[in-house]
């Protein structure tokens, strides 16, 4: 469990939270289902909101943890590449950070997650730089906690997660802002050099948000929030 105590996952947890924070979307005092919840640091952003959460987690030492964390939560094992039904009933956001880029099969995970969601699903995930609708999977080390337990995970282009969550939802954003965190790119034309994640952010709704930090297109320029 060291690797969630270091100070890049620390980091990059604040710069994630922060970010989502600066967005202005209605997430306090909502029903929430967090998937992939790890350990459960991105947990206490909507606790301190006075949510009703639910957490899902599929690796057992990571839901053990969990669990001892945070007692009073329901909290349900979860493998969203063979997904059960393990929870009920509909909520109002679907968080889905970090995610995503550890499935082999991460539309049937959307189409699985889709009709839980009543208002918003929140989606952070890895992708690959490129216009095309493309999946690229990968091998991930399914020894380590934070990786794919199945060992296969994948890198999506942002055009690939856009035109999936465009299949559940009819309207899906990508903020005008990122992280201010260096696997968070500014320039989507021009590589950063020596970072080993590419990382982007969006929102899929039930209802069309006036917003003006989202759009409605894939960004080519962005900026930290």
């Amino acid at each position: 469990m060291n690797c969630f105590n270091s100070w890049h996952y620390q980091r990059h947890n604040a710069r994630r939270l922060e970010h989502l924070a600066s967005l202005g979307l209605a997430l306090r005092q909502r029903r929430v289902l967090e998937v992939g919840a790890g350990i459960g640091d991105h947990t206490h952003f909507y606790l301190d909101r006075q949510c009703q959460v639910v957490t899902t987690e599929a690796r057992k030492e990571n839901f053990e943890l969990l669990e001892r964390r945070y007692p009073k939560l329901e909290t349900h094992r979860l493998d969203l590449d063979n997904p059960q039904p393990v929870v009920s009933g509909l909520f109002d956001v679907i968080h889905c950070y970090g995610v995503l880029y550890h499935l082999k099969r991460p539309s049937e995970a959307l189409q699985f997650l889709a009709p839980f969601t009543r208002d918003l699903m929140l989606v952070e995930t890895c992708v690959s730089y490129g216009d095309e609708d493309l999946l690229y999977p990968c091998s991930e080390v399914a020894e380590d906690a934070t990786q794919a337990i199945s060992g296969v995970g994948c890198r999506p282009t942002r055009r690939w997660v856009y035109n999936r969550l465009k299949n559940f939802f009819d309207f899906v954003y990508l903020p005008i802002t990122q992280p201010c965190h260096e696997e968070f790119p500014l320039d989507w034309c021009e590589r950063t050099a020596g970072v080993a994640f590419t990382r982007a952010i969006f929102v899929a709704s039930r209802t069309r948000l006036a917003n003006h930090l989202l759009s409605t297109e894939i960004p080519t320029i962005q900026q930290h929030c």
